[in-house]
């Protein structure tokens, strides 16, 4: 029954349960961590970044990156987002622990983030 509901609905439209914790691939299958946290920007109302864990080991050590939400695509049969991107491409990104997160009301860091992931800025 739950997957006929599934299947009805959009989808670009996932309640946050089904995001939080999802497992993050690259296109080659490669598992890159898994997401964290949704951050919305309040004001133009739309996901900003979504926050990626990646290394360490049983969730400690692992590092955080804020992903520009449009940098991952969701893929229905692998039930995971894929972000076009190696591992070391994350080993090198701009990245934060759990108890120092970015201040993203920053300009300058927000485009330098979003530049990384040639993202385009929504902004």
């Amino acid at each position: 029954m739950a997957e006929a509901r599934m299947a009805r609905q959009s989808p670009i439209v996932k309640t946050n349960k089904e995001v939080i914790g999802r497992k993050v691939v690259n296109p080659q299958g490669e598992n890159l961590g898994k997401v964290e946290e949704i951050m919305i920007d309040a004001m133009p109302g739309r996901v900003a970044y979504a926050v990626l864990s990646f290394g360490g080991f049983l969730g400690v050590g692992d590092k955080l990156f804020a992903v520009p939400w449009q940098a991952l695509d969701w893929n229905q049969q692998q039930q995971a987002f894929v972000i076009n991107a190696e591992k070391t491409f994350l080993e090198k990104a701009p990245g934060f622990d759990k108890n120092n997160w970015p201040d993203m009301s920053d300009t300058t860091l927000r485009t330098s983030i979003y530049s990384y992931y040639k993202a385009e800025p929504y902004w």
